[in-house]
């Protein structure tokens, strides 16, 4: 069985959540998480990883146009550290996702989703995103 990626965009509040196809090609979302506590996010993390033989996640590293690090990198590089002590054997890749969450509106937008409804598609389209340019950039031979 071939393992797959999640990719991850990590807020404050929410993680959007997607994973590749079997054979790394692909992005589809899979879930927004409310986020609670880092256990409670870990947790589910890692259920949606065991459920579906997650071997590697790659997570939005958000940068601002001069490709400086943004003001919340920090905190999302202190929850991979902790996430990283909890699963020792899962690979963490940084990716840039400068743009993703405009470029994730503008996909609701054009797919005819009503503005109320849009946040809460928007981080996970936002995850789509950022794992589909990974899994774009690695030309397929990620597995």
């Amino acid at each position: 069985m071939r393992m797959r990626i999640l990719g991850l965009d990590i807020g404050s509040k929410t993680i959007g959540v997607a994973c590749s196809d079997a054979l790394g090609i692909t992005a589809q979302g899979i879930t927004t998480i409310q986020r609670k506590t880092a256990k409670d996010d870990w947790q589910r993390l890692q259920a949606l990883a065991t459920e579906r033989w997650v071997t590697r996640m790659v997570v939005g590293r958000p940068r601002h146009m001069n490709g400086e690090d943004s003001e919340n990198v920090k905190q999302i590089e202190a929850f991979i550290t902790y996430l990283k002590r909890q699963m020792p054997a899962m690979e963490f890749v940084y990716w840039d996702e400068r743009l993703t969450t405009m470029m994730a509106r503008q996909v609701l937008m054009a797919g005819g989703v009503r503005r109320e409804k849009r946040k809460q598609f928007v981080d996970k389209m936002a995850a789509i995103l950022i794992l589909q340019n990974y899994l774009d950039a690695q030309g397929n031979t990620l597995l």
